[in-house]
């Protein structure tokens, strides 16, 4: 039984902050000089959008769209080359930037072929100056686009992460979740990402499909783990404003009888990896115990600066988190991708959220605390003059009381289990009123 008196569990997945849904117009659209201008460029991370899938998933509401007709791709590239451009202008020669890790994501940058792959990385090289070598590289793919030459390609150029969006691996879970796909064309893609080298595989699924059970999970898990791969993750399903299957949702469904059933799912998965050797290191990341290190886990943007290039990435400074515009339905995405491409000045930042310092301290005890290793209290201290209990004692004092907080003494935050399980109740009790109310007014589209 879950607790009434709890929040629900299932609230918001925050991967970062503040939203998208609080960015707005940059009224002064700031050149890219300005915005990056005594920004340390020592360690950043490099992120590269593609917004093109083969399909959109019934679940999903990232920023994509489905196909590229005719020669989209090909001037999509080449839109992504004179922001690369621009951005690389405006951070200077007086401190070259220093890349700490890379990824491309989506969409699915694997709807590029080998050769617009080979583009791609020539961007973040020739033009960007990453050494995707020398560097983590990590890049989403589906199972119907990891094809021999596309691995060859991302192999030769270093990737050392591939994270295959699987979901489930009973097809008629696959199709509940609007992702037609069948088990045998998962398991030859997931052998050709075997026989490609690359260090790292990370196999998603997700929990609370409709008419998944205890066996039919358990079943998509040990098939993974068949595969020993070195990460995991453990999506709860969402239903989301404007994606296919909120279009189709009963809102006369039980939404308490859903969180139950993807509580018990997480539990049975956490406790099914623990048992197989891997370790937890968030909510939904869990990775083998003898698995090579990656560098950071997950991006967390508490310290070091992003620069994302592509119409749905984000770029992050210490003081402005910008992007493009964002939306979810097919039109209005097909119409910001064609904006885009047309662009020909990159020079300024059009769109984000200025970030002052109670929402970089919120930022970053989120993107701590959230992790199982979670927030070192004296690192918080010195970056933000103050104990974390002193700026946000009502919330931790809450998260205490319900026995969320496995540590709470002078030199650790670290959630329990139950609290972990929580994460994506907690993150939202962390966002400012400003963001809340800024994520309220969005108009969907």
């Amino acid at each position: 039984m879950i607790d009434t008196a709890l929040p629900r569990p299932y609230q918001n997945y925050v991967y970062a902050y503040p939203h998208k849904t609080a960015y707005r117009p940059l009224p002064d659209r700031p050149a890219l000089a300005r915005v990056w201008a005594g920004e340390s460029r020592s360690a950043l991370s490099l992120y590269l959008h593609i917004p093109f899938c083969e399909v959109r998933c019934g679940f999903c509401n990232l920023f994509t769209r489905v196909g590229a007709p005719a020669d989209l791709t090909g001037r999509y590239l080449d839109a992504l080359a004179r922001q690369a451009t621009a951005v690389r202008a405006a951070l200077g020669e007086a401190e070259s930037p220093r890349f700490a890790n890379a990824a491309f994501g989506g969409g699915t940058p694997t709807f590029l072929d080998a050769g617009e792959l080979t583009r791609l990385c020539d961007i973040a090289e020739q033009i960007m100056g990453a050494d995707l070598r020398a560097i983590p590289l990590s890049v989403e793919a589906s199972p119907s686009t990891c094809t021999a030459d596309r691995l060859a390609v991302l192999a030769e150029r270093g990737a050392t992460r591939l994270s295959l969006g699987v979901q489930s691996f009973v097809d008629e879970e696959a199709r509940a979740a609007v992702r037609p796909q069948r088990r045998a064309d998962v398991e030859a893609a997931l052998g050709r990402i075997r026989d490609a080298g690359i260090p790292v595989l990370n196999i998603d699924l997700i929990y609370g499909i409709d008419g998944q059970t205890a066996a039919s999970w358990r079943h998509s898990l040990d098939a993974a783990l068949a595969w020993r791969p070195e990460e995991i993750y453990l999506y709860p399903l969402y239903v989301r404003p404007l994606t296919g299957l909120a279009r189709h949702a009963d809102l006369d469904v039980a939404e308490q009888d859903w969180d139950r059933e993807r509580l018990a799912r997480y539990a049975q998965g956490r406790d099914h990896l623990l048992a197989q050797g891997y370790q937890q290191v968030s909510m939904r990341m869990f990775r083998r115990g003898d698995a090579p290190p990656q560098g950071p886990d997950d991006y967390a943007c508490q310290t070091d600066g992003m620069i994302g290039l592509g119409c749905g990435a984000r770029s992050y400074t210490s003081r402005l988190h910008y992007s493009f515009d964002y939306a979810v339905e097919l039109r209005e995405v097909r119409g910001i991708i064609d904006s885009y491409v047309a662009t020909t000045d990159f020079g300024s930042a059009v769109h984000g959220r200025v970030i002052d310092g109670d929402e970089a301290a919120r930022r970053h005890l989120l993107q701590s605390l959230l992790q199982t290793e979670g927030l070192p209290v004296a690192d918080y201290r010195r970056r933000f003059g103050a104990d974390p209990w002193d700026h946000f004692g009502e919330q931790l004092h809450a998260l205490a009381g319900r026995g969320w907080l496995a540590e709470t003494g002078a030199e650790l935050l670290r959630l329990s289990p139950a609290g972990l399980a929580y994460s994506d109740a907690i993150g939202p009790g962390f966002f400012s009123p400003d963001v809340r109310a800024a994520m309220a007014a969005y108009e969907l589209r």
